[in-house]
Order: C-alpha cells, then structure tokens, then sequence
C-alpha cells in the first residue's frame, strides 16, 4: 500500500441462498460482525451487529435480513463505514451463522454466496465450499494499525460448535 491510498473506506457484505425444498424448514443465514479494541483485538468484542441490531454510532448497519432466503439476489445485506468507526478501534470481523431451525450445516444450505465489496470493487467472492461441515464461519476481517488505513484481510474459516457460542469465538486468533 503506497503513502497515498486511504485504505478500505465503506464495505458492504452480501449473502445470498436458495429457500428450502417445500415441506422441509427454511434455511436462514445471518450476517454478524463485532469490532475488537485496539488494546485487546483478539479479546471480547466491544459489541456484536446482528439481526435486530446496528452498532451503537451506526456505522455497521444490517440493511437487509432474510430468514428464508426468498429474496431476489442477495437476501441479506451488511454495511460497514470503517472510515467512520471510532479510532480505539483496530479491528472488525464478520461473520455468517447458519440459524438452526433444524440441524445444518453449509453443506445443506442451497447455492450460498458471498460478496464483499467497496463500491463496485469486488473484494471476495465465496460458496461456502471450503467449509462444507460447519455452522458458522468468518468470511472478513479488517484490520489497521493506529490511525492507518483500514486493510481487508480475505478468508473463509470455518466453525463447528455451537453457532450461539460462534460470536466468542469469531474474534480469536487465526491459527497457521
């Protein structure tokens, strides 16, 4: 990154997938994202967006949210303005959990994506193929040291327990 960019600015995160079969319980997706203190970006989240939620200044906003999939093209949608967030914070991850009306996994989601994107700057594009058995996974995180520019760190990593516990696991450290 050269002296003049001014790193990722406003990023919106998209999901999309097919309803469930008629008969079988619908499939539903959410979008979450928590930021981590510069103190402790690995810590507990100072605070946790997700259905029914924004953060508390507003710049991380669910502007769509789809329980079923049934929308036309990307059924739920998230916002962050990073270039917005306060400046004790170093770092934000998202993630995506798959609700558990019924036991599923991604593998039994229908024709899931992701989109990541600044503007119309495609960022990452994903099927949820590299983490078939999970039920949640985080799919970004954004990271800046001080008062630098936000960088989007790409990457899918899966998540096997609990999705209610996924959002105290999200922020942990990646293992090599």
């Amino acid at each position: 990154m050269n002296g003049l960019s001014k790193g990722i600015r406003k990023v919106e995160i998209a999901l999309r997938w097919d309803p469930s079969p008629s008969g079988e319980p619908s499939t539903d997706l959410d979008l979450v994202a928590a930021p981590y203190p510069a103190d402790a970006p690995y810590g507990d989240p100072a605070y946790v967006v997700h259905f029914d939620s924004r953060s508390p200044d507003g710049t991380i906003t669910l502007n769509r949210d789809s329980q079923d999939g049934k929308g036309f093209g990307y059924d739920e949608v998230m916002t962050l303005e990073l270039d917005r967030l306060d400046a004790r914070y170093a770092r934000v991850v998202v993630g995506v959990v798959v609700q558990q009306h019924a036991p599923r996994t991604f593998s039994g989601v229908g024709n899931p994506g992701l989109r990541i994107r600044e503007g119309y700057d495609v960022l990452a594009e994903d099927d949820f193929g590299g983490v078939p058995g999970a039920t949640a996974a985080t799919v970004a995180e954004f990271v800046r040291e001080g008062s630098g520019p936000w960088e989007f760190v790409p990457g899918v990593r899966g998540f096997d327990g609990d999705p209610a516990d996924f959002t105290r696991e999200m922020g942990a450290a990646r293992r090599p």
